[in-house]
């Protein structure tokens, strides 16, 4: 018996620099575990009907925009099933990469678009499959303003960047931290970030002075740091450089020794940090969007991924584990015609790792369908050994 056709998902992630690769691995690696498992046990029988274009998949036609291309198909064993096809594509922090990238993968018959971390990237993700009408769901990407203006195609799993860095800012006040210091690159994203810490602490006479990564050397950034007076310094930089070296030239600044480093952006998670700073590495607050328990898929999962990466699979790893399970169950419900599939995001119910996942619209202006329950936690690593983990918030 032949295998029935593939359905195709079009995967977005920073697999080479100046993109965050590990993120991109760890995301990655949840997607395709996800597609795997449901391969292996018999594809998905979707509901509805229809191409994923709204006729016959299109055959591939080889690699463009620059990615790779990665298959996860498997035989489908149950009746009438279809396996998964994850068609990869390396977005490398490239909006305008990530642009053409859609519209390969739109022209390739996707029937979905799932990934992307970087939220620049995201976001230009979003507006391209808006205009196209192809269904995008967003694995890891935080920045409120996904997409301008309400879109109906587009949903997301991580929480919005001003519910995460709100509960950073509780546990920065919760310390006693009330005056800050942002270390900042331009970017979208890090102008969010510290508007939301500036209205976070400002009805408690807090503080956030505004030091540019750019201009500043890290021992003229340290000066400056030392002369503002700020309790704790915020890394919103690039990593590996120069979030690194800025660590350094604070920990080894005598003037500094009480200063807090924190890196809500979650460069702490990844084992690069570790490799990169040794010692140095702990007591540097960051955000994840991990339980305070793993459910026991959760368990399982992890497991799993940690066998898959070699280390202990990131937020990000689960993340795009639970994009796949959504698409799929979606897949299942609605078929595989695109404008159904979209319309179907507010009867979505999905089991994933890390909690049951429901997409609503916050409020009439949201710009995305949202999963609100994402759990938020603050951790850091142990300063006594910094590869094992402590969360500091759970919310």
């Amino acid at each position: 018996m032949s295998t029935p056709p593939a359905l195709r998902i079009g995967v977005l992630a920073p697999l080479s620099r100046p993109g965050w690769t590990e993120a991109g691995r760890h995301l990655l690696a949840g997607l395709e575990l996800a597609a795997e498992e449901i391969n292996a046990a018999g594809g998905v029988t979707a509901g509805g009907g229809g191409g994923g274009a709204g006729g016959t998949v299109a055959e591939e036609g080889g690699v463009g925009a620059g990615g790779t291309v990665a298959s996860g198909i498997a035989t489908a064993t149950g009746p009438g099933g279809r396996p998964l096809e994850l068609l990869v594509r390396d977005t490398a922090a490239d909006p305008r990469r990530a642009e053409a990238a859609v519209d390969e993968l739109a022209a390739l018959g996707a029937v979905a678009l799932a990934g992307e971390y970087h939220s620049v990237v995201a976001r230009a993700v979003a507006a391209r499959a808006e205009a196209l009408g192809l269904p995008y769901l967003c694995s890891s990407a935080v920045i409120d303003a996904l997409t301008d203006a309400p879109a109906e195609r587009v949903a997301r799993l991580a929480p919005p960047q001003s519910h995460g860095w709100r509960v950073y800012a509780e546990f920065l006040l919760a310390a006693g931290h009330t005056r800050l210091a942002v270390a900042t690159e331009p970017s979208a994203y890090w102008a969010a970030g510290t508007r939301i810490l500036r209205e976070r602490l400002a009805p408690r006479g807090g503080t956030v002075t505004e030091l540019d990564a750019r201009a500043l050397e890290p021992a003229a950034l340290a000066d400056a740091l030392a002369a503002d007076g700020a309790t704790a310094l915020l890394l919103l930089t690039g990593f590996p450089d120069p979030a690194v070296e800025l660590v350094r030239a604070v920990r080894h600044d005598p003037r500094l020794a009480g200063v807090l480093i924190g890196a809500p952006a979650g460069q702490p998670e990844f084992a690069e940090w570790a490799a990169l700073l040794g010692d140095e590495a702990g007591g540097v607050p960051f955000l994840r969007y991990l339980p305070a328990r793993p459910t026991a898929l959760g368990a399982r999962v992890e497991a799993a991924l940690r066998d898959r990466l070699g280390a202990a699979p990131s937020f990000v790893a689960f993340e795009g584990y639970d994009t796949v399970t959504v698409l799929a169950g979606a897949l299942r419900t609605h078929g595989t015609d695109r404008a159904a599939l979209a319309e179907g995001w507010p009867a979505v119910a999905a089991a994933g790792t890390r909690g049951e996942i429901r997409f609503t619209r916050p409020s009439p202006s949201a710009p995305v369908w949202q999963w609100t329950g994402a759990p938020v936690q603050v951790a850091d690593r142990d300063p006594a050994d910094p590869t094992r983990f402590r969360t500091l918030l759970a919310r």
